[in-house]
C-alpha cells in the first residue's frame, strides 16, 4: 500500500497513451487547463485526490513557455501522501526546471533538478544539500514535461519513441497501444485508448494501464495500478 501511494503521485506525470485511428488536428495548445482525478481502493472507495494543471507564458525575448503541475493528497489511518510537482519546459516541451516536494508519511523529499539543455546535463540538487550531475539528451524531459508533449505527440497522430524521463532519477519509459476499450466514467460509458506502460528505473519498476479520452487534447482518463492487495486506480472527475 505504502509503495503504491508513493509512486501513484508520479506514474500519471509518466505515462501516455497512442491512438492512431483520429485525423491529425490542430496541435493542443494547453492554455489554462485543470484536471482533477480520484484516488481509489480496488473497492472503489476514495483514497484521495489529485490535480494536474497547465499553463502557458511568453519570456522576455517571446518564446513560449509551459508551467505544470500535478498536486496529490491521500492516505490512509496513520500514514499520509502529499505530493507537489511542478515544471518550467519550453514550448517544445524541453525541461528547464523540475521541482518535488513529498511527505509519505514521516518520509520527506524535496528537490529541484536545473536542466542546461545546451550542454546536455541537468543539476539534482536536495534540500538537505545533496548535489549530483546528470547525463541528458538535448531536450530531457521531466515526467510533467513529458506527459504533455505525448499528449501533443498523439493529437497529431505519432508515436512517441521510447526515452528517458526525469522524476528525481531517470526513468525509461515505454508505450504500446493495445486498442479501444470501453470505460466508465462519471457513470458514462466511453471510448477510450488503451495503453500499457513500463516504467523502468535503477532501483524500482511498474507495468500500468492507462486510458485516454478520444478527445482533442487526449485527456488522460484512468490510470490502473496491479499490485498484490488488487488493481488501485487514479480516475478523472468531471
Amino acid at each position: 500500500m505504502k509503495f503504491w501511494l508513493g509512486l501513484c503521485a508520479g506514474s500519471l506525470a509518466l505515462i501516455a497513451a497512442l491512438a492512431l485511428a483520429a485525423p491529425p488536428t490542430g496541435a493542443p495548445t494547453f492554455e489554462n487547463e485543470q484536471l482533477r482525478y480520484s484516488i481509489n481502493w480496488p473497492s472503489g472507495l476514495s483514497l484521495g485526490e489529485a490535480e494536474l494543471d497547465a499553463s502557458g507564458s511568453k519570456t522576455s525575448d517571446d518564446a513560449s513557455q509551459l508551467h505544470l503541475q500535478f498536486n496529490l493528497d491521500a492516505g490512509i489511518p496513520g500514514f499520509a501522501v502529499r505530493d507537489r510537482y511542478s515544471s518550467t519546459a519550453s514550448g517544445a516541451f524541453c525541461s528547464e526546471e523540475f521541482q518535488r516536494a513529498a511527505a509519505h508519511g514521516p518520509k520527506k523529499t524535496d528537490e529541484k533538478i536545473t536542466f542546461d539543455l545546451h550542454n546536455a546535463t541537468a543539476s539534482r540538487q536536495t534540500n538537505g544539500g545533496g548535489r549530483s550531475e546528470l547525463s541528458t539528451s538535448q531536450c530531457a524531459k521531466d515526467a510533467l514535461a513529458f506527459l504533455y508533449y505525448t499528449r501533443r505527440e498523439l493529437s497529431q497522430g505519432r508515436i512517441p519513441p521510447t526515452e528517458s524521463v526525469y522524476l528525481g532519477s531517470a526513468y525509461e519509459v515505454r508505450l504500446e497501444y493495445t486498442g479501444t476499450q470501453s470505460i466508465r466514467l462519471a457513470d458514462k460509458q466511453v471510448d477510450a485508448d488503451r495503453v500499457t506502460a513500463a516504467i523502468r528505473g535503477a532501483a524500482s519498476s511498474i507495468n500500468v494501464e492507462v486510458f485516454f479520452l478520444k478527445d482533442a487534447t487526449r485527456t488522460p482518463a484512468l490510470v490502473r495500478v496491479p499490485l498484490a492487495l488488487g488493481t488501485f486506480s487514479m480516475e478523472l472527475v468531471r
